[in-house]
Order: C-alpha cells, then sequence, then structure tokens
C-alpha cells in the first residue's frame, strides 16, 4: 500500500499570512511616504503668497545645483525663509511625537497611551510658561525652548523616581504620578498665568494652543539633533517591544530586561516629545491616533509601527499646519486646537472600543 504524503496547509497559511503582511507593509511605507511628499510640496507654495509647485522644485533644484532657476526676491524669500522652515519643523515635531507614542503604547502596553500621560508635555510646559512670566532672556530667544526642554526632561525624572519601589517600576504607578504630575503642572502653569502681565498672558496662551509660525531654521537646527538621535535609536527597539507585548513574565525568560528596556525607552520619547514641544509648544493626539491607525492597518508588529509612526506622525502635522494656516485664511487657528478637536472624539471613539473589546473594566 503506497502512501501519499501531502503538504501540511498549516505550513501555507503561516507563510502567506507573512508575505500578504509584508506587502501590507511595504505598501503602507510607499504610501506614507508618498502623501507625505506631495503636503509636503503643496505646503511649501500654497498660503497667503501663492508659489505654483513647479516654481517650488524649479527654486529647490536651483539651490541644490541641479539646474532650475531661482524665483524673484519675494518668492525666495518667502520659500526659504518663511515656508521652508515651517515644512521641516511641522515634520521633525510630527515625527517625534508619532514614533514617541508608538513607543509609550509599546512600553505600556495599551493602545491608550500617549507621551503626555507621563508629565512631558506638561513638564516641558511649566517651563516655557515660567521663563515667560518672569521675564526670563539668559539665553535670548532661546530661553524659553532651553527651559521648557530642560523641564520636559527633569519632569520624566522625577516621574519615573518617585514610582519605583523596591528597585522596580510598575506601570500603574508610574502612570498614577504622571497623572499627579499632570495636575501639578497644570496648577503651577495657573498661577504663573495668575500673575503675569497682559502681554505675557498673550504670549503664555499663543504657545499653550501650539503652533508652528514662528518656525525659523534655527529652530529646525535645534529640534534636528534630538529628533534623528530618537528616531536613529528607537528602530533598534522594536524586536524587544514585540517581545514584551507577550507579558513581562515571557520577555524576561525570554532575555529581555525589561527594567532597562523601559528606561531607556522612557528617555527616548523623553528627548523626543520635550524638544518638539519646546519648539512648537503643546500639541496633542498626535502620539495617539498615529501608532493606534497604523497598528488597525497592519498589526502590532513594531519593526514597522516605530518608524510607520514617525511618517505618519509628520504626515499628519503636516497636513495640519497646512489646514490651521489655510482654513481660516487670513486668520491661522493653532494647530494644538486643530489637533485636538479632531482627536478628541477618536479618543473617545477608540476608549469605548477597547472597553467593549474587553468586555468592560472592573
Amino acid at each position: 500500500m503506497t502512501t501519499v504524503t501531502r503538504p501540511a496547509p498549516a505550513l501555507e497559511k503561516p507563510a502567506a499570512a507573512g508575505k500578504r503582511r509584508r506587502s501590507t507593509t511595504w505598501l503602507l511605507t510607499a504610501g506614507l511616504a508618498g502623501a507625505l511628499f506631495t503636503v509636503a510640496l503643496v505646503s511649501a507654495g500654497y498660503g497667503a503668497y501663492d508659489i505654483p509647485l513647479g516654481d517650488v522644485i524649479a527654486s529647490a533644484q536651483h539651490r541644490l545645483g541641479l539646474g532650475g532657476r531661482p524665483l524673484d526676491r519675494v518668492g525666495e524669500s518667502v520659500l526659504w525663509n518663511v515656508r521652508l522652515p515651517r515644512v521641516v519643523l511641522a515634520l521633525l515635531v510630527g515625527a517625534s511625537l508619532g514614533c514617541a507614542g508608538a513607543l509609550m503604547q509599546g512600553v505600556f502596553g495599551n493602545p491608550l497611551a500617549e507621551p503626555g500621560i507621563i508629565g512631558i508635555s506638561a513638564g516641558a510646559a511649566v517651563g516655557a510658561v515660567a521663563s515667560i512670566a518672569l521675564g526670563l532672556s539668559f539665553l535670548g530667544n532661546w530661553t524659553i525652548t532651553a527651559c521648557a526642554f530642560t523641564a520636559g526632561l527633569a519632569t520624566v525624572f522625577l516621574v519615573y523616581f518617585m514610582s519605583r519601589s523596591g528597585g522596580r517600576t510598575e506601570i500603574v504607578t508610574l502612570i498614577l504620578t504622571g497623572v499627579a504630575v499632570n495636575a501639578f503642572a497644570g496648577a503651577l502653569i495657573g498661577l504663573f498665568v495668575f500673575f503675569a502681565d497682559n502681554a505675557q498672558i498673550t504670549q503664555i496662551t499663543f504657545w499653550q494652543l501650539g503652533s508652528l509660525s514662528q518656525s525659523t531654521w534655527p529652530k529646525v537646527l535645534a529640534v534636528l539633533p534630538c529628533t534623528l538621535l530618537g528616531l536613529l535609536v528607537a528602530p533598534f527597539y522594536a524586536r524587544k517591544l514585540d517581545l514584551l507585548a507577550l507579558g513581562e513574565r515571557p520577555a524576561r525568560h525570554l532575555g529581555v530586561d525589561v527594567e532597562r528596556l523601559r528606561i531607556t525607552l522612557i528617555l527616548v520619547v523623553a528627548l523626543l516629545t520635550a524638544a518638539a514641544v519646546a519648539v512648537a509648544g503643546i500639541i496633542t493626539f498626535v502620539g495617539l491616533l498615529v501608532p493606534h491607525l497604523l497598528r488597525m492597518a497592519n498589526g502590532p508588529g513594531h519593526r514597522f509601527l516605530v518608524p510607520g509612526s514617525a511618517l505618519g506622525g509628520a504626515l499628519m502635522l503636516a497636513a495640519g499646519d497646512l489646514a490651521a494656516r489655510t482654513v481660516a485664511e487670513p486668520a491661522e487657528l493653532p494647530l494644538g486646537v486643530l489637533t485636538a478637536l479632531f482627536g478628541s472624539p477618536f479618543f473617545f471613539w477608540l476608549l469605548r472600543r477597547t472597553r467593549r473589546k474587553q468586555g468592560g473594566w472592573a
């Protein structure tokens, strides 16, 4: 009797699923990159002083020595001194917030997590508001940025060390400490606003609402090292985040130093978020929306999710900034208000969806 050996279908299905996922990953990456390039190009040309897209490309080619032609004096000044610094800063801030959100959700194992949950944004806000209200100017135009960045990093260290117990940091304790620090930071901001004069209150309010209207090349250069460092380091921890998603105990058995991983990634998140908040003010929901949408589209694997969230965050903020300065033209909507306006309903939907999937919360 002859026995016929057939390939096990169970071995074919995972291979086919893996192939489809890789295809989806490449399509998503290409789509995000293409959309990002298109939005950046449109954003560079469209505004109160319109510059045709062909002229934008020709001017860029001329600057790069690839042919093209320069624009007139006004066009060159608007494009290179006003529009492009703003577009580049939007890309850097959006990439920082998107990547930080993906890391936070991976570290906490919760799709509702975002960088502000451990007080980074609130701490940076306290630093900026204090420098405005106290009239500090020891670093000239860089004073507000430097104070915001320093206060953001200091807040992270404060939250982390306050939540440690017995040589370990529990997630619940870290989150609750972050909530308390956020509340305390809000009280400090209220006190500074109370004692500030009218001009300072206007500046504080404008900064708290989040905006890229004061973008300059020096600000781009200020945030560039922090963003590049964070974005280069983050992907190296993608595999460990995938293992952490299995649970702390399985991750430890598989060789992951969970405590060291958390410390490192929280520092990376602090670096990315504090730098972004320092130059753009408080812009919410980017770190919440982008990673979750990509997770829904391509699964929870961090090998794509971390860099993909950087691309998605850059795209979201570039598009948001374009809308903020054109929807109510000639007035300009605060970017932080716009992202919160669209992000809040999504967060509410996400909250209800998560609760329904888990069958309610105890």
